[in-house]
């Protein structure tokens, strides 16, 4: 009786509560993985770009009873109303299910996912379908779910209905939920799972309390009538954190306008009375040749000084070979190379923008910038100095021509000072970050893992080539890492990784062609040759890449050759990429990879599924390990950290046994590539900077 009131409380109180709350209720990651109370999902999802890891102790033992175990969760916001996961389920951490002491146990990796659905108008409740436990072979805990939420005041109310296939009847019916957030720190919960009563709470840690990175909570499940489980109570922790901030136009917290808008008044000001003066020099016939020639010299001073200015504060912004000029138009011009925003170019070009703004004050001033990259021009933007002015006082979006690839000649261009100051030529770039291999819920352990730092060095040494080199030092691994053990001819291992020369050239129609020779250690030492060549489109939505390579094993005769076509197409406006790959990949293996990717930022988390010898699907990400503005560089050189830095986990399909599936649809990479350091990871384009102008503006305010 108190079972089918409870659910009857929450199913009327969706349909029947007002919506008067003025803030949004939080939201926490259930001991299921997905949003919602302990057992039971709400229609809530997180929000995109945000991360949510978890552990608890609350172990559902295939279906059939509650211990105490060992749950990992992982969530995110991937897309506005979807949200995805991982789970592993374990008894214990390090028994290996071969031998003895791990003989029967459980070990599960599981995906979950959750969708609200957006037709359902927000002030009537939210509604959400979801799945766990999906796809792969052996499937514990594989439920489909449907879920109504509604907020009233500081209470939120849920129902739903479940189905599946697990003794004990979790989630196998009608359930529902009340939550009441008592205070910021405290929310109190109590649920009805299909099969149990279940109540406890939530305690928020205050953010400023761990510098406002994210939000730590800590659960405790401490009543339950269920006639499944070891003991009543069952604790988790979570924490969760946005993965970026989005900069935003005409932003309210935003401080008070760039003092540039006065400094062109009295500008402005000066030059009115510097005219008027000459205006009146006009009236006297004897002067009037002099007046003339006074005019041109003392206007060409003016700007060969605010240039001058210009030019120094790149130098100083850390830009490297710039040139800077102007003719009599007046028409400013800027040429220059990006080290120092390594994690995203539109951040140095978004400062370019800014600078000249500051410093140029001509009325009707034009301006043009060239981004080079190791000599070859890649992007050119050009515009009106005080429409772009406007754009950064007020957030008035600017116009400007943008395009791929070399500018339009400008004449009769004076250059202030040497060309190219600052040369990037013979300067190396060491680059930190780690290498990583590592398998999760196998039979040997819950985390499996071999990490060494590496160090990528690249000389720049002339037009369009360079040097690059590649190192790393074990720095620690796991007992089934170790020399003899089933992972060791994975590990890590300290010493040369890449050394090759590579040669990169800009063909016609927008085509880029880079070649790497040298040597690639891909588990066994080889000397070989990779080829890639990419056509990015001049809007940047459409993108080819072909990549071939030929490789020689070292220690006997024997040779490895590769051929694959990609295709991605760039849904900029929703920050979603999409990805494609066919051909002969590096262990011989042919078939097809497919691919999305869920931009937030410079970073992106992606899901994919591959099909060669043997078929694969996972979850990726890549992010930056270094600051937005690395350090400049001096004249020994620059130390930065690995701005996209890329790890995965997989796991394979249609085989009920599972073996692990390594080295599948492998390609060769390098530091240096087409897509990484010349293309902005596929974003240098105009559909891109359009779609972030905001971000454009702010790296100017920030970073001035």
């Amino acid at each position: 009786m108190l079972k089918s009131n409870f659910i009857m409380l929450g199913g009327l109180s969706i349909c029947c509560l007002p919506a008067v709350a003025s803030e949004r209720l939080d939201s926490f990651q259930s001991f299921a993985g997905y949003t919602g109370l302990f057992n039971t999902p709400t229609a809530e999802v997180l929000e995109k770009g945000h991360v949510n890891f978890g552990y608890n102790n609350q172990l559902d033992l295939r279906g059939t009873k509650f211990v105490d175990g060992h749950n990992y969760a992982f969530s995110t916001g991937l897309f506005d109303g979807l949200e995805v996961g991982g789970f592993i389920a374990a008894e214990t951490m390090h028994d290996n299910i071969f031998r003895e002491e791990g003989r029967g146990q459980l070990r599960d990796l599981s995906f979950n996912i959750k969708y609200q659905l957006p037709f359902v108008p927000k002030e009537w409740f939210n509604l959400a379908i979801g799945a766990k436990d999906l796809g792969g072979e052996v499937n514990f805990y594989e439920t489909y779910y449907l879920a109504a939420s509604r907020e009233w005041e500081s209470f939120r109310f849920t129902a739903g209905i479940a189905e599946n296939d697990r003794e004990h009847g979790l989630m196998n019916g009608v359930f529902a939920g009340i939550e009441w957030q008592a205070f910021d720190w405290l929310t109190l919960q109590v649920e009805h799972d299909a099969e149990a009563v279940n109540a406890g709470l939530h305690l928020t840690v205050p953010k400023e309390w761990i510098y406002d990175v994210g939000t730590l909570t800590l659960t405790s499940k401490f009543y339950s009538n269920t006639d499944h489980a070891q003991k009543d109570t069952f604790w988790g922790v979570n924490f969760s954190m946005p993965i970026f901030e989005q900069a935003k136009l005409n932003d309210p917290t935003e401080a008070a306008p760039a003092p540039i808008l006065d400094n062109h008044k009295k500008r402005e000001a000066a030059f009115k009375a510097h005219y008027q003066q000459q205006r009146e020099l006009a009236q006297k016939p004897l002067e009037k040749a002099k007046k003339e020639v006074t005019e041109r010299d003392e206007y060409r001073k003016s700007l060969t000084l605010q240039t001058r200015e210009l030019k120094n504060a790149l130098i100083d912004d850390g830009l490297e070979a710039i040139s800077v000029g102007f003719n009599r138009d007046p028409h400013i011009v800027v040429s220059f190379e990006n080290y120092v925003f390594n994690r995203n170019d539109i951040d140095a070009i978004g400062l370019v923008l800014g600078r000249i703004a500051e410093h140029i004050d001509e009325p009707e001033a034009k301006y043009t910038i060239q981004l080079l990259n190791r000599g070859i021009p890649m992007l050119s933007v050009r515009g009106d100095i005080d429409n772009y002015r406007e754009f950064i006082n007020t957030s008035s979006t600017p116009d400007m021509d943008i395009r791929r690839g070399e500018m339009d000649p400008i004449g009769s261009v004076s250059w202030v000072g040497m060309p190219k100051a600052n040369s990037a030529y013979f300067k190396p770039r060491l680059a930190f970050g780690p290498s990583l291999d590592s398998h999760f819920a196998t039979d040997l352990g819950v985390y499996d893992y071999s990490l060494a730092l590496r160090a990528d060095i690249d000389i720049p040494l002339w037009y369009g080539g360079g040097l690059s080199l590649s190192g790393e030092a074990e720095l620690t691994k796991t007992d089934d890492y170790e020399e003899g053990e089933p992972l060791g001819r994975f590990a890590r291992s300290s010493g040369l990784v890449q050394a090759s020369i590579y040669q990169t050239l800009d063909l016609p129609f927008g085509i880029l062609n880079q070649t790497h020779v040298g040597f690639f250690r891909e588990f066994h030492d080889y000397t070989g040759i990779k080829n890639e060549t990419i056509w990015l489109s001049e809007n940047g939505r459409h993108q080819v890449n072909a990549e071939l390579g030929y490789y020689e094993f070292e220690d006997f005769n024997l040779d490895k050759d590769t051929q694959t076509l990609s295709y991605r197409y760039n849904w900029v406006e929703k920050d979603i990429s999409f990805h494609a790959s066919a051909g002969k990949f590096f262990f011989d293996d042919s078939g097809v990879k497919l691919e999305t990717r869920f931009w937030f930022g410079d970073s992106y988390i992606s899901v994919f599924a591959q099909d060669t010898d043997v078929q694969v699907a996972g979850i990726a990400f890549s992010i930056p390990l270094t600051p937005r503005k690395d350090m400049k560089t001096t004249k020994y050189g620059q130390i930065k950290g690995n701005e996209a830095w890329h790890h995965q986990v997989s796991t394979r399909l249609n085989d009920t046994l599972n073996y692990l599936a390594i080295g599948r649809a492998h390609t060769v990479k390098t530091p240096v590539n087409l897509d990484k350091t010349f293309l902005n990871q596929g974003r240098l384009s105009s559909s891109y900077i359009y779609s972030n102008l905001a971000r454009l503006r702010e790296a100017y305010l920030t970073h001035r």
